[in-house]
């Protein structure tokens, strides 16, 4: 399909040429108007005038039939009586007509007629309308020729108006235009006190937000290559020491590398899936689900590994969600807290009026106030926690958060009883077991 001039499409055409069809309509209409209330105004004084002469030229009929003979040419009178009597030959030509005026044409010129029935004969009396015609006639070249003129002058005004003040917007256009993608740091001007200034603001956080979610994929794709290259780099060590020197290793500790690096590649991924699900806003399935059984299976995987859990603070609670994120969500906080506990770790679990509390605590070091935000960014692990054994791979509290906050709710880090971290999940719940 051919695309149409751009003119056609611009808001400053749209907005003249509505201007030029509102104005258009409305002036024709009150032309028309105005020519038909002027006809209407004069002859209704013409009327007038003729109901005026035939009560008195009526009077003088009555007394003398031959006074119809002398009166102004400008009247055309008629009495038909035993012996008709007019002032003019063209009264004779005057039509019948009832008492009420009506529109005649005699000799080719128009005129007001009525009649009336007096003692000598009917009256007829008939009053030029020339001047009526004539004025009705110049009002409508007036119009004809003002009401155009009015029409281009409006459009021409709104034309030049709307263009000045559709040019901060073009300018703006142009700015944002200009904007690449490597230009990300550049704002448009946003001085202006007005809505297009509110829309600068606008288009300039827009930015910000832009440049802060491309920073953020940047930083996410390079963590993310780098978390997958280390076990990569670790399998094709030991496979390359394996087929070089095959007597310095075995196929145990081989097979035990390979399956310690691939399950940590396998958790990384699956991280990795869960957070771009969550980044875009999928829809998971929602069922009723008992959050203290879940609890309670991560507290007995927890001492198949050799980890003392409390669970004495754990009490029913059913939430509303999706049972694999939620056992996610409970799954990361528990390994959490296992791998900065020093021997034990603290489950509690309660409804309480409309939400449902899960507090996860560990008797470790705890987390500074400064990091208590920052431990939920990806790939975020405390320094003392950058070894591998012990430092995860950084996504668990950044995809808990996201989970958590995907069912309405949300988790705060604060410090435990014993001094180490409590990690504090909200979720929204009916508040019955």
């Amino acid at each position: 399909m051919k695309a149409r001039p751009r003119i056609t499409r611009s808001i400053r055409a749209r907005v003249t040429a509505g201007a030029f069809a509102v104005t258009a309509v409305v002036l024709g209409v009150a032309a028309v108007s105005t020519v038909i209330i002027v006809r209407d105004a004069l002859t209704d004084g013409v009327a007038v005038a003729l109901e005026q002469d035939l009560d008195s030229i009526g009077d003088r009929a009555e007394a003398d039939p031959d006074t119809v003979r002398s009166i102004d040419d400008d009247l055309l009178v008629r009495l038909d009586g035993p012996t008709p009597v007019a002032n003019d030959d063209d009264a004779s030509s005057i039509p019948s007509v009832s008492e009420t005026p009506s529109r005649v044409t005699v000799d080719g010129d128009s005129f007001l007629a009525a009649s009336d029935d007096t003692e000598r004969g009917r009256l007829t009396v008939a009053r030029p309308l020339d001047h009526v015609d004539d004025s009705v006639s110049t009002t409508t070249v007036l119009l004809a020729a003002g009401v155009p003129a009015v029409v281009v002058l409006i459009c021409i005004v709104v034309w030049v108006v709307s263009g000045r003040a559709l040019a901060p917007v073009e300018r703006l256009r142009r700015e944002v235009d200009a904007i690449g993608a490597d230009d990300l740091a550049d704002r448009v001007e946003a001085g202006r006190d007005d809505e297009l200034g509110e829309l600068a603001s606008t288009m300039n956080r827009l930015l910000d937000r832009i440049e802060q979610a491309r920073l953020t994929q940047r930083r996410f794709v390079s963590d993310a290559s780098h978390e997958l290259r280390s076990p990569l780099a670790t399998i094709r060590q030991h496979a390359e020491v394996a087929d070089v020197h095959p007597s310095s290793t075995s196929l145990s500790e081989l097979s035990g590398v390979v399956l310690a690096e691939g399950a940590r590649m396998q958790d990384l991924v699956e991280g990795l899936l869960i957070l771009a699900r969550l980044d875009e806003h999928r829809g998971h399935t929602v069922n009723a689900v008992d959050l203290d059984d879940i609890v309670l299976t991560e507290a007995r995987r927890l001492r198949g590994i050799g980890v003392d859990v409390d669970t004495r603070g754990v009490g029913a609670a059913r939430v509303e969600g999706n049972e694999a994120l939620l056992s996610r969500v409970v799954r990361n906080l528990a390994d959490n807290a296992a791998r900065h506990a020093s021997q034990t770790v603290t489950l509690r679990l309660s409804a309480g009026p409309g939400n449902v509390r899960l507090e996860v605590e560990d008797d470790g070091a705890g987390i500074p106030l400064e990091h208590r935000e920052r431990v939920f960014d990806r790939f975020t692990r405390l320094d003392e926690a950058r070894a591998r054994d012990s430092g995860g791979s950084g996504l668990g509290l950044a995809m808990t958060r996201e989970i958590v906050r995907s069912h309405g709710g949300d988790v705060v880090v604060s410090d435990g009883s014993g001094g180490g971290a409590l990690l504090t999940v909200t979720l929204p719940g009916d508040g019955r077991p």
